[in-house]
């Protein structure tokens, strides 16, 4: 059916939200766009006019359309090259969603979507749409098609294994570009021990680069490796200039809310590093090199101003 600027305007209006949610559940901003894009594919062939609660019903077709894609991105992911990590959003992208809540910060924060592939697909949306869009159990029951005891023990278990992981630290802004600056210098330094200083005992880093761009497949564990491996990663050389087209200017920025470094090649965002806070120190350098999942980063650093220099050129 034909739909009226009434109806398109009713989706546009529900879109921001759609988007945030699928992005959360799958973890990567082009597909995200992909599952709204098919849910308003629906929404057009749909009797508009005979849906009650049309955020309801969006909502229902958008999950259900992310759980599929959960459950073969699982397949996929068994033969992709080197460790999957979730895309990361710079600061300021409307993808991150609402984020006036602790429950909702966390829930977009890059080490949470890394975590969040440990979930069955069910349990990753109850708890996406229980913890960052505050859904209470009886519409996520009605979404998912489940009763609401299941979407209460779903929801359990989720929370279940996010607890296993480390004990995050939220910071604000500033907080964010001060370790950044600091944990630069110390990168920078061309010795480990500032890094060892920063780092906790049992810190990890891991890269994804695709097959596209080299990246170790296996991660660093603990901290003398961790340092060590972060040196040479910050140590210039033509090599890695040859590999990513010039030589890197670094940033220090906020993605998914968290303290990141991001590396930018003639307007390009080449490499995005998440850093992991605790009490304890840095516990994660998660570093994003795919050039797949950093168009939408790309498309955001040149929309945003960066008039001041950055803090370190490789």
């Amino acid at each position: 059916m034909a739909l009226i600027t009434r109806d398109v305007d009713r989706f546009e209006t529900a879109r921001p939200r759609l988007e945030a949610i699928a992005y959360r559940m799958l973890g990567s901003a082009s597909e995200a766009e992909d599952a709204v894009q098919e849910t308003f594919l629906r929404w057009q062939a749909a009797d508009v006019e005979r849906i009650e609660v049309p955020e309801a019903w969006l909502t229902k077709v958008l999950t259900n359309f992310c759980l599929n894609q959960l459950t073969s991105a699982r397949a996929r992911r068994e033969t992709y090259v080197g460790t999957w990590l979730p895309e990361p959003l710079l600061a300021g992208d409307p993808m991150l969603g609402p984020a006036d809540t602790a429950e909702q910060r966390e829930s977009v924060s890059y080490a949470v979507l890394v975590l969040l592939e440990r979930l069955s697909p069910n349990e990753r949306a109850v708890y996406v749409l229980r913890e960052a869009f505050d859904y209470p159990h009886r519409e996520i029951a009605e979404i998912l098609d489940v009763t609401e005891a299941a979407s209460q023990q779903l929801h359990h278990r989720a929370k279940k294994h996010l607890a296993e992981g480390k004990a995050r630290t939220e910071i604000d802004e500033a907080a964010a570009r001060r370790i950044v600056e600091e944990f630069l210098a110390a990168a920078t330094s061309g010795r480990t021990e500032p890094l060892v200083r920063l780092l906790t005992q049992d810190a990890v880093s891991v890269g994804d680069g695709g097959g596209k761009v080299p990246a170790r497949a296996k991660a660093f564990e603990g901290v003398l490796a961790v340092a060590t491996f972060l040196r040479g990663l910050f140590k210039p050389s033509e090599a890695k200039r040859a590999i990513i087209g010039g030589a890197p200017d670094i940033y220090a920025t906020t993605a998914n809310g968290g303290p990141a470094v991001v590396a930018v090649v003639d307007g390009r965002v080449v490499g995005i590093t998440c850093l992991e806070v605790t009490a304890d120190g840095i516990a994660a350098a998660l570093h994003q090199v795919n050039p797949d999942k950093l168009v939408r980063a790309t498309e955001q650093w040149a929309a945003a101003d960066h008039g001041e220099a950055p803090l370190h050129t490789l």
